[in-house]
């Protein structure tokens, strides 16, 4: 599917959809919970719905209407799968269920994915579980997916360099089931908020963990999870691409439904937007950005890596240049963000430098024209949010991406005044 993107001036309201973040946190956690949960207002896309899949492999019972859905979980006592789980396009739900399928006490579990999964190592966590107890192997003896997952975590002591937080959230969703204690030391920690969303929803449902500074954690195990009844926060990281909007040509943006005071990362948006010159009025039930001239400034990524497609094109229209640094991990997320927003800018007239942990991109007079979304759900996005800003015509390969977290974004650019369009 393609994006068909002309020029246009944005303007109206936005409401911004759940977050895919605590919608697969709140999935794992309810499955692993005795008795009924309940996931208000979650996200419904590609990602979240492959963790429903993958929970049910494992003897969630799930039922999922379109505000509400309701979850009979585990208990912990994990089943035996009746077939290989795999989990699409996800990489929350690899990295959480490969832990949860370390709970089995017979029996094993595959798990496996598509051609990105496949590619996207989980090596480091996969050696933290064989430490703790587990015993789950790569196939192709790559770190990567499929692995073969035999139970059962025992607890014990693992170190381990979370180069993506969702290591570190695997296991901390997981251990406080083990047979015993678990002490995990983290000698690498990238994305610190998102461990900071789970260690949230493990205080809300009653889980104990211990740590200093995130950089060591004590778990004690034989714990058992209340039951859920949360409504989901709306998602920072889907809110990105309607802040950058906002920032763009004439446009004046509001966005509905965020929470500042959530422990999400990508709030630190608002702040780079305001940071580069756009106007940004913060109230109790909405988010306003109104352009102005954009100057470029230097933005430390480490913490909001899935920031980076969308503060790349706002790059391109800032006076000056804009440095997007200290987000290695970048490379390893959908596709290598750092690589791709390099090259598909590029063909755009974009003058961008491709550092080894992020990007130094130069005010450019772009030019509209073909690009490629490289099947990642965030530069699909972001390069549709730059070709609405160009005269001419974008088109934006690849674009069924955007449903892994936002598959109503070219309705929702649409509604404000997009000249966007589908085309198969």
């Amino acid at each position: 599917m393609k994006l068909i993107c002309r020029q246009s001036t944005l303007r109206g309201e936005v409401r911004i959809p759940g977050s895919k973040s605590h919608t697969l946190r709140g999935v794992a956690i309810a499955s692993l919970a005795a008795g009924e949960s309940v996931l208000r207002q979650p996200l419904v896309s590609n990602d979240t719905l492959a963790g429903v899949a993958a929970y049910r492999a494992l003897g969630a019972e799930i039922e999922t209407a379109p505000e509400l859905w309701r979850v009979r979980g585990t208990g912990g006592e994990i089943r035996v799968p009746a077939n290989v789980i795999d989990v699409r396009n996800s990489g929350v739900t690899l990295r959480t269920a490969l832990g949860s399928c370390a709970l089995l006490r017979e029996g094993i579990a595959v798990l496996t994915g598509d051609e990105q999964i496949r590619r996207r190592p989980a090596g480091p966590l996969a050696a933290s579980l064989n430490d703790l107890g587990a015993n789950v192997r790569s196939t192709r003896g790559d770190g990567c997916a499929p692995f073969v997952v035999e139970g059962r975590l025992r607890g014990g002591e693992t170190a381990i360099e979370a180069v993506t937080s969702q290591y570190l959230t695997g296991l901390l969703i997981n251990a406080p089931l083990a047979d015993g204690d678990s002490l995990i030391r983290v000698l690498l920690l990238n994305e610190a908020p998102y461990v900071e969303i789970t260690l949230d929803w493990l205080e809300r449902q009653g889980i104990r963990v211990e740590h200093r500074d995130l950089r060591e954690f004590h778990v004690p195990g034989g714990q058992q999870y209340r039951p859920v009844d949360r409504e989901i926060p709306a998602d920072f990281s889907s809110a990105t691409f309607f802040l950058g909007a906002g920032a763009l040509g004439e446009n004046d943006v509001v966005l509905r439904g965020l929470d500042m005071g959530d422990t999400q990362g990508d709030k630190a948006v608002v702040d780079y937007v305001r940071q580069m010159g756009a106007e940004v009025e913060v109230e109790q039930d909405c988010i306003r950005v109104r352009a102005r001239e954009l100057v470029g400034c230097e933005l430390d990524l480490n913490a909001t890596p899935d920031a980076m497609p969308m503060m790349a094109v706002l790059g391109c229209f800032a006076r000056g240049s804009t440095r997007l640094v200290n987000v290695p991990q970048a490379r390893l997320k959908e596709s290598d963000r750092i690589s791709v927003m390099a090259a598909e800018l590029g063909k755009l007239g974009a003058r961008v430098e491709e550092l080894e942990d992020g990007l130094v991109v130069h005010e450019s007079a772009l030019q509209a024209g073909p690009v490629d979304g490289h099947g990642d759900h965030r530069v699909v996005m972001a390069l549709a949010v730059a070709g609405c800003a160009l005269p001419g015509e974008t088109e934006v390969r690849g674009a069924e991406a955007a449903a892994v977290t936002f598959p109503e974004f070219a309705e929702c650019m649409a509604a404000l005044g997009a000249r966007i369009a589908s085309q198969e």
